[in-house]
C-alpha cells in the first residue's frame, strides 16, 4: 500500500507573478549540500528575491533562502549561497539564447519535492512597470467585487 502523499510544495514565489510577466518555464533539479534537504523537508525556504544566471554554460540559482537546520551538528552554512541547477544542455542553451536576445530574467517560481528529489521550477520573466502592477491589482479587485456582487445577488434570490 502506498503512503498517502502530502503536498510536496515547499515554497512558492507569488511575488514573481506580481513583479514579472512570466513566460516559458522549466523544471530543474537543484544541487544541495549537507542538511539543506532536511531543512527543506521541514518546509522552510523562501524564493522571494531569488534569480538564476547562466555562467560558463551552467545555471546557478542566487538569493534563495534555505535556513539552517537546527538539529544539524556540522556543515550548516550558507543559507543564501548560490546553488547549481541541473538541466539538459539543450535546455540551458535555449534559456541562455532567450535571456541574451530578449533581456529576460530567470525567476524561480516553485520549490518542491518530486520522487524524493528537490526540484525548482524556473520561468523566464520580463519585469513589469509600476503602472502594470497597479493595473493588474485594479483588475483583480474589480473581478473580486463583481464576484461578490453576483454571490450577494444569488443569495438574495434563493432566500
Amino acid at each position: 500500500m502506498k503512503k498517502p502523499q502530502t503536498d510536496p510544495v515547499i515554497a512558492r514565489n507569488r511575488k514573481a507573478a506580481h513583479d514579472y510577466e512570466l513566460g516559458e518555464s522549466w523544471e530543474a533539479g537543484i544541487v544541495l549540500q549537507g542538511m539543506e534537504v532536511k531543512a527543506l523537508r521541514a518546509g522552510r525556504a523562501s524564493l522571494v528575491g531569488g534569480f538564476a544566471q547562466v555562467e560558463n554554460g551552467e545555471i546557478w540559482l542566487h538569493g534563495v533562502h534555505i535556513p539552517q537546520y537546527m538539529q544539524a551538528r556540522w556543515f550548516n552554512d550558507g543559507s543564501r549561497r548560490k546553488r547549481k541547477l541541473l538541466l539538459h544542455r539543450a535546455e540551458i542553451d535555449k534559456i541562455e539564447r532567450k535571456v541574451n536576445e530578449s533581456g529576460l530574467t530567470i525567476v524561480p517560481t516553485l520549490l518542491y519535492f518530486k520522487d524524493g528529489r528537490a526540484k525548482v521550477e524556473i520561468a523566464l520573466g520580463r519585469g513589469k512597470k509600476t503602472w502594470d502592477k497597479r493595473q493588474a491589482l485594479a483588475e483583480r479587485e474589480a473581478s473580486r467585487e463583481a464576484q461578490r456582487a453576483l454571490s450577494r445577488r444569488l443569495k438574495g434570490r434563493s432566500a
